[in-house]
This record gives structure tokens, sequence and C-alpha cells, in this order.
């Protein structure tokens, strides 16, 4: 099943996908949109090009597992996506995937803005492979 991930952010969010096997999540974008409205319909657009079944997105939950008014910012987000996109929205955890992608990142040497530019889509890579994995481990939920 091919799948869309989203790392939902206020003025950047990254897209990733992966193939239809979920073997290999794949960088997509980084949108640059600060209306939810305009974002939802260029996420939209993103997933009938790309055939994806599902959408993921990122949950950004406090260290203690808590959810604060991020999260359910993100919540609210993923409602009116899979609304408007009549694809089914689940969420993943994304705690320390923007620490991980910035490690990926020096370890490949990439600074200034290119980074700024590249770094939620690593991201959405991140959110995606942790959501496969835990597919292949649990039932899908």
């Amino acid at each position: 099943m091919v799948i869309l991930a989203v790392d939902y952010g206020d003025a950047r969010t990254g897209i990733a996908v992966c193939d239809a096997l979920e073997m290999l999540a794949s960088p997509v974008a980084v949108l640059q949109e600060t209306d939810a409205d305009a974002l939802i319909g260029k996420i939209s657009e993103i997933a009938k090009e790309r055939g994806a079944e599902r959408i993921v997105v990122g949950l950004p939950k406090n260290m203690d597992g808590s959810e604060g008014f991020r999260a359910d910012a993100c919540r609210a987000f993923g409602a009116l996506l899979s609304e408007r996109c009549a694809l089914p929205v689940a969420f993943q955890d994304e705690r320390l995937t923007t620490v991980a992608a910035h490690r990926a990142l020096n370890a490949t040497n990439t600074r200034g803005k290119k980074r700024k530019a590249v770094v939620d889509a690593v991201s959405a890579v991140l959110i995606l492979e942790d959501y496969m994995r835990r597919a292949k481990n649990t039932a899908r939920p």
C-alpha cells in the first residue's frame, strides 16, 4: 500500500511517500504554506499523484507521552485532511524525529539553506519509517 506521510508545521510541512510494498520511504517535498486549506489542497493533490491509499500525520507528543496543544492541532489537521482526501488518516508519534533528521543531515554535511529546505521532508521519512516498522510488528490501526 502506498502511504503518504506528513510532518505538519506552521510554516513548512514535510511530505514523504513509501512504495507499494512498504519497503522504502522517500522524501517528496517541503511545502511552504501557512494557510491550512491551501496546504490540504496541495497535500491532496500529491496524494492523488502518488496513488496514496493512506496518510500518516506526525503527532508531536511530549517526552512523557502526553499530548499538548500542538498534538491537538495535528489531530484537527488530520481530520480535515481525511475529509478532503477521502483517505484514512493515521497518526504516528514523532518525538525526536526532527533531532534525528538533523543528525542525518549532519552525517551528509548538509548545511545552511539547503538543510532548512529538506529537514522537514527527512522528518516525514522518519515518521513514515516508524509507522511502517510499527505496522509490521503489530496489527494496523
